[in-house]
């Protein structure tokens, strides 16, 4: 409560403003500016600011302080930090929340927590030391699909859980995506087995309520990448897709077609030298394009899981096996990748982030579906209440959570830190896994934490 009697609204910084932040400001300076208040940010790029502050302008906002990265410390006792949002780049996730932590302020990070061992060693020995909180985002958790499927497993009614099916496909438009940015760069976000499916091992993780154990992972680069283009003889091609190349194809992003990439990336590299938009067959891609993974988990259950990176179509199927019976889950966020008379596709870049933006197919139509079976039954289908917005409808109702509060919530949507390092101990036993050949114990990968027993919180080792 303020000094005149008014409910004091929280105070905020933002760390880093690519895309992803977008929705946390418009959060902030939208449907919950009566709690929350943005007080500073800082980036890497003083471009994207800019561009940022002219949006928020328009709006009447007034501008937040600034502060360079390497000062978010001082600039939390200089501002009177509350809650620290980390969005910048996932390699850098762990020095800000530890950062955010030490100069008395919570820490709300997205996907992943961070992209190594030692990262998740060092939070854990920050939250153990000053007390402080770490929120990590994960919105597919707040699907109603997702829900539903959560639901139905809590419930019983299949039984007891002995395995998992999980595969996820990324079309030729998303899943290229991650190979033009710094994401191919394995240093930097851990691969797709962090960066992206770490969300992924999160869902089945909650589903199950359990925690992995051991993981083994089989894959590679097979379809990006230029020693594969010159396999498949696909010739000179142009270094990016923002030119006007006669070289350009399907897989060439121009930024200039997208008012958001073109502001944030394409107008602002004369600060950074950062593009946004290089040749997915490029030389130096260090990601795998195609995963499979067996996971076992403490309960006994174990899932199969695979990632591919270069489906004509997006979306994910989720097969869940119990004593009782079967759940299985189905859905499709983009049916097809079209091509428009230039020969570039006509799909935004996301289609779960955009789903307004996303055209019908008459092939695979966009939808979801959940089916149980009992055993020596019929199957049913399981109503899905509708999701608006974002990531299947999850961006709204994690944003609620996250700037007012966690209300009544039976199916344990929110997620804490430990959640966000019982998902990147799949994706780092997974990767060690695919250096070695060998399957690799979660308890090998010296966390800095134990992963407790099934739907056990975890405990920071020494606390």
């Amino acid at each position: 409560m303020s000094n005149d009697g008014h409910l004091r609204r929280t105070r905020y910084a933002i760390v880093g403003t690519g895309s992803r932040a977008e929705m946390y400001l418009d959060a902030i300076t939208g449907p919950h500016a009566d709690v929350a208040e943005l007080v500073a940010w800082s980036d890497t790029n003083e471009g994207r600011l800019d561009w940022y502050d002219a949006r928020l302008r328009d709006r009447g906002v007034t501008s937040p302080a600034r502060f360079a990265p390497a000062e978010l410390g001082e600039a939390i006792a200089r501002h009177g930090i509350d809650r620290v949002i980390v969005t910048s780049p996932d390699w850098t996730h762990d020095r800000h929340v530890v950062t955010a932590l030490e100069a008395g302020a919570d820490a709300v990070v997205e996907k992943p927590l961070t992209t190594t061992a030692d990262g998740v060693s060092a939070i854990a020995d920050a939250v153990a030391r000053t007390g402080r909180d770490v929120t990590v985002t994960f919105n597919y958790r707040y699907s109603p699909r997702n829900s539903a499927l959560k639901r139905v497993v809590s419930s019983g009614e299949i039984g007891e859980v002995t395995s998992v099916h999980f595969e996820w496909v990324l079309d030729t438009s998303h899943g290229a995506d991650y190979f033009r940015r710094w994401h191919r760069d394995k240093d930097r976000s851990g691969g797709l087995l962090i960066h992206k499916a770490s969300h992924h091992f999160d869902l089945v993780n909650w589903w199950l309520g359990d925690t992995p154990t051991r993981v083994f992972a089989s894959g590679g680069l097979r379809f990006y990448g230029a020693e594969n283009a010159a396999r498949r003889g696909l010739g000179p091609r142009p270094a990016r897709g923002s030119d006007d190349s006669p070289l350009r194809d399907a897989f060439s992003l121009d930024l200039r077609d997208d008012p958001q990439l073109r502001g944030l990336y394409l107008e602002q590299e004369s600060y950074d030298g950062y593009l946004r938009d290089r040749d997915v067959f490029d030389a130096g891609i260090t990601i795998e394009d195609n995963l499979s993974l067996v996971v076992d988990y403490a309960a006994g259950a174990s899932m199969s899981y695979a990632l591919n990176a270069h489906s004509p179509w997006e979306g994910y199927t989720v097969a869940v096996n119990g004593t009782r019976g079967r759940a299985e889950l189905t859905v499709v966020e983009r049916g097809e990748v079209l091509l428009a008379a230039s020969g570039r596709p006509t799909a935004i870049v996301d289609p779960s982030a955009r789903p307004d933006h996303v055209d019908g197919s008459a092939g695979r139509p966009v939808g979801e579906s959940l089916v149980v079976q009992n055993h020596f039954d019929r199957a049913r289908h399981v109503p899905i209440p509708a999701g608006d917005g974002g990531h299947g409808g999850g961006d709204a109702r994690l944003l609620a959570e996250v700037f007012r509060g966690v209300g009544e919530d039976p199916l344990g949507h929110a997620a804490t830190w430990r959640d966000g390092v019982a998902a990147v101990a799949v994706g780092l036993a997974g990767n060690r896994s695919l250096d070695t050949g060998n399957a690799v114990r979660v308890s090998e990968l010296a966390l800095g934490i134990e992963l407790g027993a099934p739907s056990a919180q975890l405990s920071v080792r020494g606390s």
